[in-house]
């Protein structure tokens, strides 16, 4: 099977692009998900993916950094999906598949991997250093307010706002914070924020 897997870091950004991609080339399925690539552990839909792969399967993604920026994470996924039996591919990487000889073919895959594992994340360090740069700016001249908070009752986001009212009255009733950020698609710390609200 052709299985694929598409991610954006923000519930804001849309998946419509990538999608349209991996259905071009084409893909028997796609899992999909609008969360940060930091931390692989909260990652449900690439579990998921992983645990429903077989031996012949290839996996794509639209570019490297979809599914990861962390190259200690990139090796780990790469390597579980190869340890599946499946084959992993990158649109924005040069396919290899008509070399005949399968340990040059992954020899050379291997190469141009560690190559655009070590680029994604020293992009992902250099934007981070440049927030923080940003940031220690800011607070020099008195105008950094910290992170705006996404999901309140004062947000001007109304898709936000009623997020946060159905996590207030669904944490009213005893559901479970760990649920409720699975039911809204947001963090932990942010159901446990308005937890903290409500003094729960």
């Amino acid at each position: 099977m052709k299985i694929a897997y598409a991610r954006v870091s923000s519930q804001e950004q849309n998946l419509a692009r990538q999608i349209a991609r991996l259905k071009a080339i084409p893909v028997d399925r796609i899992f999909a998900k609008k969360q940060s690539g930091k931390n692989f552990s909260e990652r449900n839909k690439l579990k998921n993916l992983l645990f429903s792969l077989k031996k012949g399967d290839i996996v794509y993604v639209t570019s490297l950094d979809r599914l990861g920026r962390n190259a200690n994470d990139l090796t780990k996924l790469i390597q579980l999906i190869r340890e599946k039996g499946a084959t992993f591919q990158s649109l924005d990487l040069p396919d290899f598949s008509a070399i005949p000889d399968p340990n040059l073919r992954n020899m050379l895959n291997d190469i141009l991997l560690t190559v655009f594992k070590f680029q994604a994340q020293s992009e992902w360090e250099r934007i981070h250093e440049r927030q923080r740069q940003g940031i220690e700016i800011a607070k020099t001249k008195g105008i950094y307010k910290g992170r705006p908070v996404l999901y309140s009752a004062l947000t001007n986001n109304i898709h936000r706002r009623s997020i946060y009212l159905a996590i207030k009255k669904d944490l009213k009733k005893g559901e479970s914070a760990i649920r409720l950020a699975k039911k809204y698609g947001v963090s932990h710390s942010t159901v446990y924020r308005i937890k903290h609200e409500l003094h729960l």
